[in-house]
């Protein structure tokens, strides 16, 4: 029992709860936009790529400050953030759109489970990019 609330100690961090309140946020920003665009008749998989680019947009700005308190002062250094934040982010849209794919396409899953499910998977990955990658002090 000790070694378990050792556990929850480390990991419930001040950054990780922030991130799972933002990364929740962003991903009702993801799913809301994409509910939205697929209800209207947009296709599936374009309506995936927009809400994707609008809820990375959201976390950059979300996480930048509020959860890995970047100390980023000049144009540069935040550009820098900025870059190595949208590559990572690349990364993983390539990921969630691939997954997505196979999963709707291929594995006829819903389309909102599918979005789920994937993006679950993109948010812990994403995580760990920024603050190792993007945001590192």
């Amino acid at each position: 029992m000790e070694k378990l609330k050792e556990l929850i100690k480390k990991v419930c961090t001040r950054e990780v709860i922030f991130y799972t309140i933002f990364g929740i946020l962003s991903t009702l920003v993801n799913l809301g936009i994409f509910s939205i665009l697929t209800h209207f008749g947009l296709e599936e998989n374009l309506s995936n790529i927009i809400s994707i680019i609008c809820a990375v947009l959201f976390a950059y700005f979300t996480n930048r400050k509020l959860v890995f308190n970047s100390t980023a002062t000049n144009f540069k250094e935040t550009f820098k953030e900025f870059c190595k934040f949208m590559i990572g982010r690349i990364f993983t849209m390539i990921v969630e759109m691939v997954g997505f794919y196979l999963l709707f396409n291929i594995c006829a899953i819903q389309e909102i489970i599918s979005k789920l499910g994937i993006t679950i998977i993109v948010i812990i990955l994403n995580f760990f990019i920024s603050k190792f990658f993007a945001f590192k002090k």
